[in-house]
């Protein structure tokens, strides 16, 4: 075998043999792209198969699978909607909600490296408060540490004018 194809095929392995590392093994459930705009949006308040497909415009049969993914970690829950009988909301677990601080953190992270235009889309909120929480999860205004429970996400000015509303 060529060694570009070696690294090739390495490159596009989705697992980490050999790696012990605990970063390695979370990047096996959430280290897909999908997969944590998915819980982006979980964490926003979406919980149906239609919003979470509208919101990212993604191929259902990649929306099922990670969904199906996220469920068998336990990272989300399949239960049912009693508003639509037969169909299941994907509702975040106590492990899930547990990944709500690493997301503010790439959230503020991009903010910072990746500016938009008109400002950043998302405001992460001291509820509390109404101060800003920042990259340390410490809101500016009461210098406070904000657990995941306390941070309020808003629209900021770089949001897109329609956004999908959680049901």
């Amino acid at each position: 075998m060529s060694s570009k194809l070696a690294t090739l095929l390495l490159v596009l392995q989705r697992d980490y043999p050999g790696q012990v590392c605990s970063i390695a093994r979370a990047l096996e459930v959430v280290g897909e792209r999908w997969t944590l705009l998915i819980l982006r949006d979980a964490v926003l308040g979406l919980t149906r198969f239609e919003d979470f497909q509208e919101s990212l415009g993604i191929a259902s049969n990649t929306l099922t699978s990670r969904l199906k993914l996220l469920c068998d970690e336990e990272v989300l829950e399949r239960v049912p909607d009693p508003q639509r009988p037969g169909r299941p909301k994907y509702i975040l677990t106590a492990k899930g909600r547990e990944l709500g601080p690493a997301l503010i953190v790439l959230l503020k992270w991009g903010d910072r490296h990746y500016p938009t235009p008109d400002g950043p889309p998302r405001l992460a909120l001291h509820a509390a408060c109404g101060g800003s929480v920042g990259p340390d999860l410490r809101c500016d205004r009461c210098g406070q540490p904000v657990t995941p429970g306390e941070i309020d996400l808003q629209p900021g000015p770089g949001a897109p004018r329609t956004q999908p509303v959680p049901r």
